[in-house]
């Protein structure tokens, strides 16, 4: 049994407390910390059967019972605390981004350098049913070699301006779990992005320096294209799909939805919407990432995602920011690390 303490009990850290405490075999939770800690999260860890709540994470980093933490803060605190943490000999569990600044992600890399500790990036999409099946077909040769990858994501709902304005903007908010899964479906880096991106959701956003509509082209290193395409909001609900065309066939998925019932009558044919937002989506996908993160630590074997895994998505982010500022294709290359 791993012992883990998780560290920010806002949504992402709630989330990741609940599919431990009800799904996730093999850990538990002995210790959630977070700064705004009070009586309300607190009567929550417990009824979750978590007794142990502090106001300061360096409790979890000095606990010698506590083997793993979880990094669910907000997105400023991921890489000092990593680096406290692996230098604490905690095994880490780090949300997405470990951070906007590259330099500060190479401080977490050379942390990790001799260091026995097991390292993962939050990246959930990855152990999503649908989108595995899908690098499971590609990776089996099932389709030959990818020609084209096309990734649709689209929120229901924007976030509020304030939110754009602190988030890293939507490349390095939103779209980099889309940077990971053009990545993940075809096996190898991007070499080149070009971005055009617009503001059609809510002018607020483009006030407060983001935006909020996005097609995204990458030329991958095995030569296939690759498309991204992000809105903000989209009026039926999350919007969270998938293709990989090859040079034998072709693989694709369609969201989710609360069943696949179609009602058929005079007046049409009607169908669900998708799930609503990513709680409803993906709750299984984060329960079997911490499941493969407890796994690598009981086995002693590599985590599905490390460090490099989180530092290139971002590097991905920052070109992307650059190409809709320069208006103009940016090699990765051109990202200094």
């Amino acid at each position: 049994m791993v012992t883990v303490g998780i560290i920010g009990a806002g949504r992402i850290g709630k989330v990741h407390t609940e599919s431990i405490c009800n799904i996730v075999k093999n850990a538990a939770i002995k210790t959630i910390a977070d700064p705004f800690m009070n009586e309300e999260t607190d009567r929550w860890a417990k009824s979750m059967g978590v007794t142990n709540t502090t106001k300061d994470y360096k409790d979890i980093l000095n606990d010698p019972e506590i083997d793993a933490v979880l990094i669910c803060s907000s997105t400023n605190t991921h890489s000092p605390i990593s680096v406290e943490a692996i230098r604490a000999g905690k095994h880490v569990f780090c949300e997405k981004p470990i951070d906007h600044d590259i330099e500060k992600i190479k401080d977490v890399i050379d942390a990790l350098k001799g260091s026995k500790v097991k390292y993962q990036v939050g990246f959930n999409r990855r152990f999503d049913h649908n989108f595995e099946a899908v690098h499971n077909a590609v990776a089996a040769g099932k389709i030959g070699e990818p020609h084209i990858i096309k990734v649709t994501s689209r929120d229901p709902e924007p976030p509020s301006p304030e939110y754009a304005a602190v988030s890293g903007g939507m490349f390095l908010d939103m779209t980099i779990h889309d940077f990971d899964m053009v990545r993940f479906l075809a096996g190898c880096d991007a070499e080149e992005i070009y971005v055009q991106s617009a503001v059609l959701v809510d002018p607020a956003i483009g006030e407060a320096g983001d935006v909020d509509t996005a097609v995204i082209t990458l030329r991958m290193e095995n030569g296939a294209i690759a498309v991204i395409d992000n809105s903000r909001k989209s009026a039926y609900g999350y919007d969270q799909r998938a293709e990989v065309f090859g040079s034998e066939g072709m693989v694709v998925t369609a969201n989710d939805t609360g069943s696949s019932a179609m009602l058929s009558t005079a007046g049409g044919v009607t169908g669900e919407k998708p799930l609503y937002f990513f709680l409803e989506r993906y709750m299984q996908s984060f329960a079997k990432e911490i499941n493969c993160f407890i796994q690598a630590i009981e086995e002693d074997t590599d985590t599905p995602l490390g460090v490099l895994d989180g530092l290139k998505p971002v590097i991905m982010g920052i070109a992307a920011k650059k190409s809709v500022k320069e208006g103009r294709p940016v090699k990765i290359s051109e990202i200094t690390i």
